[in-house]
């Protein structure tokens, strides 16, 4: 007998996939350490920027591949000197490293230290092994430290510190696989202790301990010193701390300076056996012969506007070549695409969705440049001068040393100007720079001062060689800097800050600037333009253009009829009618009735319906007010400034007098030179600032101003 066994079938059950362990990896240190080399070098072209929870302090984040299958995420901190902050930028490092409960608490710390200068450098090492965070020091520009002379012991320092300490030079990439390899394995904290708490604090801190679940004595005291800026504490935690700490006679400066006394004693005296120096520093010495021209009281001043104004000019030369190209670009899709197809749906496409780009990616260029430029003076230790030479003037109005480079390319353009604020570290310095950055005349204003001051300013000279429209616009660009200056003297009573500022200033050694992170700083910048900013920037393009195109009812085809039968009468040319059909239906459009529903409001500054259209229309930017303009008094050409001129010039009012009076004419200036007529630099503050409360109100001040000062000025005038 043959026996048959069968197997019962076993269901197939779907596992769960496992996601790969990725570990994450904090980068800190201080400025100047080569920090920003180190991410770059890890993690190249794969980063992203956000910003940390609760704050508007970027958040670099990337990911770096340490072997064929782990990956890891890398977290660049900001700079900072100690953990006791003195900025918001450095108040996030303590969120993040106090609360080992959070999501995003690092596996490993990478401490960037300055070879050249280890003593300063190890104050803030020696405060994270306190908090027993397993850490590696990264002991970077080693050549450097060679080239002055500093030798150090590596395998010494390695004992003293208990901790991997991995030479490099971050610039040129030596050292990376090394410390990739030490990426890799399972590090324990280390045993050395550098600072031992007081005793009489340490009944208070045992209580802090019991009550946050803490086994960290250092982490304890930390909690004690900012428990107030500890965003992870709740309200009852605070209070407790203030009944505990006012029991205890905490003083909390008072324990820091003692902390920070004890902790260089502990680090001169391991020093002693690790460090040595052998001579003097070549580099260094040159670096202080350069100093004495490039920051001195008065040449220092001089060859520094002389780079912002080759800068500027460079922004504006170089840029008009990509820009028309761009411009070019985006026409010939537009021809192309409207010669194959027609309908609503063509004319959404290209007067709309690729219009509204094409305003995106025409300022690509000169972001790029300006951000090459920053780049570059960073890299070779110029920037931390010009703040030292500058910080002194801009304080006394509320800025910041590093606030002249954006005041100063906000000439070009307010877009890019805006995005280099990025380098002030001050958060109340960085927001007031950002608020009135846009206040300088940018070239966006060029060709409405270009028409405006060609209609009512006469072409006269004086002493032979002064001319009297170029004064006036000298002068525009004058009364933009005194309202930029004044505007953040105001606001710096206005705005208050828990974080005061503070001038610490490392001056670097000059040195050549490393073109790979000056590549990837033009890349990020224009993409975080492009990506964040272009979204809504062509958005409002496209609802401006719906505005412009419809209207309410049969109006609008109503309104070409008449235009027809007018130009039969007046027998117009072919251009003339399709001109005189715009203005009529752009009258009869959606932004025609706002702009006669907003006729009383601007009647005061002299303005009509028409001009009402024209200052909607250019919202999206302030460039548009020409072509409006064009449009609604059917002259044809817009770039023919003369055509313009003179079609504005026989334009009459009510009463038969010439409508475009002085008063008018400089009433519109001044207008224009205040008011936030850009969408796309209202985007980027809300991309910089993660927020749209300072877009919000930086757009209701500066149109109040441009209306009070408008509504002067055509008063005065008339």
């Amino acid at each position: 007998m043959t026996v048959v066994t069968t197997q019962p079938e076993v269901p197939q059950v779907e596992r769960p996939s496992v996601q790969p362990f990725v570990p994450k990896i904090a980068l800190i240190g201080n400025p100047n350490s080569g920090k920003t080399s180190l991410f770059n070098q890890l993690t190249g072209l794969n980063q992203k920027v956000g910003n940390f929870p609760g704050v508007t302090v970027d958040k670099k984040t990337g990911y770096s591949q340490l072997t064929p299958k782990l990956k890891a995420q890398i977290i660049d901190l900001p700079g900072t000197y100690s953990l006791y902050p003195k900025s918001l930028d450095e108040r996030v490092i303590i969120d993040l490293l106090y609360d080992p409960a959070s999501k995003h608490y690092p596996d490993l710390v990478i401490v960037t230290a300055d070879a050249s200068n280890l003593k300063r450098n190890l104050l803030l090492f020696s405060q994270l092994v306190d908090l027993r965070i397993p850490s590696v020091l990264a002991l970077n520009m080693v050549d450097v430290a060679e080239q002055e002379g500093v030798k150090i012991d590596i395998p010494a320092l390695h004992r003293e510190l208990g901790v991997p300490v991995i030479p490099m030079n971050a610039r040129k990439g030596v050292g990376i696989a090394a410390l990739k390899i030490v990426m890799t394995q399972q590090l324990e904290p280390t045993k050395a202790t550098f600072y031992e708490v007081p005793a009489e604090l340490k009944p208070m801190l045992q209580q802090v301990k019991a009550r946050f679940g803490l086994n960290n004595e250092y982490l304890a005291l930390q909690y004690a010193h900012h428990y107030k800026s500890l965003k992870f504490l709740k309200e009852e935690d605070v209070a407790w701390f203030d009944e505990q700490l006012q029991q205890s006679d905490f003083h909390s400066i008072t324990l820091q300076a003692n902390e920070t006394v004890a902790r260089y004693t502990r680090i001169n005296e391991m020093l002693l056996d690790v460090v040595r120096v052998e001579k003097a520093d070549k580099d260094e010495k040159f670096s202080n012969r350069l100093d004495q021209i490039l920051t001195h009281k008065i040449f220092g001043y001089l060859i520094f506007f002389t780079i912002l104004f080759l800068i500027f000019q460079a922004i504006f030369a170089w840029a008009s070549y990509p820009m028309d190209l761009i411009d070019q670009g985006i026409a010939s899709l537009n021809s192309l695409i409207q010669e194959n197809f027609e309908g609503p749906l063509v004319n959404l496409l290209t007067e709309g969705v690729i219009a509204g780009l094409g305003g995106v990616l025409i300022f690509v260029p000169q972001i790029a440049i300006l951000f090459a430029f920053i780049a570059i003076l960073e890299e070779t230790g110029y920037m931390a001068r010009v703040t030292f030479m500058m910080d002194k003037i801009m304080r006394k109005f509320g800025l910041n040393g590093k606030s002249v480079v954006p005041l100063i390319s906000g000439v070009a353009c307010a877009v890019p100007a805006v995005m280099s604020a990025r380098t002030i570290e001050n958060w109340k310095d960085r927001m007031i720079t950002i608020f009135v950055t846009p206040l300088m005349s940018c070239s966006a204003r060029i060709p409405v001062y270009t028409v405006l001051i060609a209609l009512v300013v006469p072409e006269k000279y004086y002493l032979g060689f002064l001319n009297l429209q170029g004064l006036v616009l000298m002068s525009l660009y004058v009364i933009g800097f005194l309202a930029a200056i004044f505007s953040a003297l105001l606001l710096k009573t206005i705005l208050k800050a828990r974080e005061r500022s503070y001038f610490i200033m490392e001056f670097p050694v000059y040195k050549m600037p490393r073109w790979k992170n000056v590549g990837l700083t033009i890349v990020e910048k224009s993409k975080a333009f492009v990506f964040e900013a272009g979204k809504v920037i062509v958005a409002v393009s496209i609802i401006l253009w719906v505005m412009a195109s419809y209207g309410p009812g049969d109006n609008f085809e109503q309104a070409r009829e008449r235009a027809l039968e007018e130009a039969q009468a007046q027998n117009l040319t072919e251009v003339q009618t399709e001109n005189l059909i715009a203005s009529h239906q752009l009258e009869s459009s959606y932004a025609g009735v706002v702009g006669r529903t907003i006729e009383p409001v601007i009647r005061p500054l002299g303005y009509d319906w028409k001009i009402g259209i024209a200052l909607l229309t250019s919202f999206a930017a302030r460039e548009v007010f020409v072509g409006t303009i064009s449009t609604i008094y059917s002259i044809g050409e817009e770039e023919n400034v003369s055509t313009i001129k003179d079609k504005l010039m026989a334009e009459k009012d009510a009463n038969g007098d010439p409508f475009f009076t002085p008063a008018r004419g400089f009433s519109l200036m001044i207008f224009y030179l205040f008011a936030m007529q850009c969408v796309s630099t209202l985007a980027i503050v809300r991309r910089e600032t993660k927020s749209w409360t300072w877009p919000l109100a930086q757009l209701l001040y500066m149109s109040g101003l441009a209306y009070v000062m408008a509504f002067i000025t055509y008063q005065v005038l008339s």
